[in-house]
């Protein structure tokens, strides 16, 4: 039997939920982690967003959409760190990042578990995670959410949440902006009080109890619950077809 939109698999309506991060955004440096938000803003931009810049991640902007694990064949420009540092200071950048643990304010972080001076586990460490979010845009990514991801309080700051930021004063605030966080079973953003998280959309076939159980926070409920939306026929043709034949994605989001 073909697939067809009402058979999308949850790695595509995650796919489709990380294009939709970047609707109305214009021209600005789309910069993903992980393999469904680099497929994401790669269908953004040959859909709803094709001002967004794409690059290597290193110094070159793409001049084309490569499939996930192709190499770029056109070459739009060069980026060395200095004009990426441009970019982030002016807010001209969007980042989607990974990460070990969030909170209820969004506070990140990919740093370490556990005490940070003994750790059980080291992880990435802070990198540019506090830079990133108090210059643009920043939204996360998590394939798996569970209670050891989604937890009270992150075990170290790596990326600066909302209550911290206004803390900080307008310098760290003034730029600061959680967008949005998207995991295997919904997204979220930061429209509860005082700006902490809220449930935006369910995924379809995920229940309210199973968001809840791999919750580990009171985790903001509006009044009504959307679902996620599923991909279109196009979409689903050039994730399918043109961005990711050899289907990836459902290794890191399983069907």
């Amino acid at each position: 039997m073909p697939e067809t939109p009402l058979t999308a698999s949850r790695a595509e309506i995650a796919v489709a939920a990380c294009s939709d991060l970047f609707r109305g955004q214009g021209e600005i440096l789309a910069s993903p982690a992980g393999i469904i938000p680099t497929l994401g803003v790669r269908l953004a931009v040959l859909t709803h967003a094709p001002t967004l810049l794409l690059s290597d991640g290193e110094s070159t902007i793409y001049g084309d959409v490569p499939p996930l694990d192709a190499k770029s064949e056109f070459s739009a420009g060069y980026l060395p760190y200095r004009e990426l540092f441009e970019l982030i200071a002016a807010g001209k950048r969007h980042v989607v990042m990974g990460g070990a643990q969030i909170d209820r304010e969004g506070n990140h972080n990919f740093s370490a578990i556990g005490d940070h001076f003994q750790p059980h586990r080291q992880l990435l460490g802070s990198r540019a995670a506090a830079t990133n979010t108090i210059n643009h845009a920043t939204s996360y990514w998590f394939p798996r959410q569970s209670k050891r991801s989604f937890v009270q309080d992150v075990d170290f700051v790596a990326g600066v949440g909302n209550r911290r930021a206004q803390a900080a004063g307008p310098t760290a605030a003034r730029f600061h902006h959680l967008h949005r966080v998207i995991t295997n079973l919904g997204v979220y953003d930061f429209n509860g009080p005082g700006g902490t998280m809220a449930l935006r959309s369910l995924h379809p076939g995920v229940s309210l109890h199973e968001v809840q159980e791999a919750t580990g926070f009171e985790l903001h409920l509006p009044n009504t619950i959307d679902t996620t939306r599923l991909p279109d026929e196009q979409e689903l043709e050039l994730i399918r077809e043109v961005l990711d034949p050899a289907r990836r994605r459902e290794q890191e989001v399983s069907p």
